[in-house]
């Protein structure tokens, strides 16, 4: 049986996926993007090592509270890098009737159809839109991204997408044009979501010696975020 690295988990969710959530931050991640909040989730190391039914245990405690919308999300990190722990935990939640959410960026390890399977919803998080713009920002080749995305237009998963706006590099009109025409390619999306980049988590970075190099960009502004998301993705705001 596979074993898991758990940085750490929230109880009562309320913002990755719908109802009252039970949310479970896995340690590890490929990616290294700019705007990251949790340095402290991108090396294996650090979190508590669990078993499935481990974890089931601590998940069906909260089940009272999920009542008909709620259930569990598999955040991180990257769930995606613990391909075996997340598919025997997912297909455990099944079992027990939980719904099941995936938060990714969809850059893992691959094994994407044995997880699919066992996954309710998707909250998908686009770094960025073509191969030049996503390595700048993450480090890495957007085809592993193209890899999980290909596996889920086939699976037919219903989809969240998630977009971080950026003062100076994801904020222009021209950039939300061209990503409103890239969600429109993807089938099965419910819903929307730009998220305002803001600068919690960067004291991480000073305390794990680590140089951050979006220092000098200030928060985005939440109402003009706000603005851009009736703009250009209102259509989507229907769940």
């Amino acid at each position: 049986m596979a074993t898991g690295h758990i940085h750490s988990i929230e109880s009562m969710g309320l913002v990755d996926g719908p109802g009252i959530r039970t949310v479970v931050f896995l340690q590890g991640c490929s990616l290294r993007c700019r705007f990251c909040h949790n340095p402290d989730t991108w090396d294996f190391e650090g979190g508590e090592i669990m078993e499935p039914a481990q974890l089931i245990q601590k998940i069906r405690r909260f089940k009272p509270y999920f009542k008909e919308t709620g259930g569990v999300t598999f955040s991180g990190g990257e769930p995606l890098m613990q391909p075996d722990f997340l598919s025997e935990t997912l297909k455990l939640c099944r079992q027990e009737g939980v719904h099941t959410c995936i938060d990714t960026a969809g850059c893992g390890m691959g094994n994407y159809d044995e997880i699919l399977n066992h996954t309710d919803l998707v909250l998908l998080d686009i770094k960025q839109i073509d191969e030049a713009s996503y390595q700048k920002m993450t480090g890495r080749s957007i085809s592993h991204f193209q890899q999980f995305l290909q596996a889920l237009k086939e699976h037919q998963t219903p989809i969240w997408i998630r977009h971080v706006v950026i003062p100076g590099l994801t904020d222009s009109r021209a950039h939300m044009e061209k990503l409103q025409k890239y969600v429109a390619s993807i089938p099965h999306v419910e819903k929307v979501e730009l998220l305002p980049y803001h600068l919690l988590g960067t004291n991480k970075y000073e305390v794990m010696g680590i140089p951050y190099s979006l220092s000098n960009v200030p928060a985005m502004d939440k109402e003009e975020t706000a603005e851009l998301q009736k703009e250009f993705f209102g259509g989507y705001d229907h769940v």
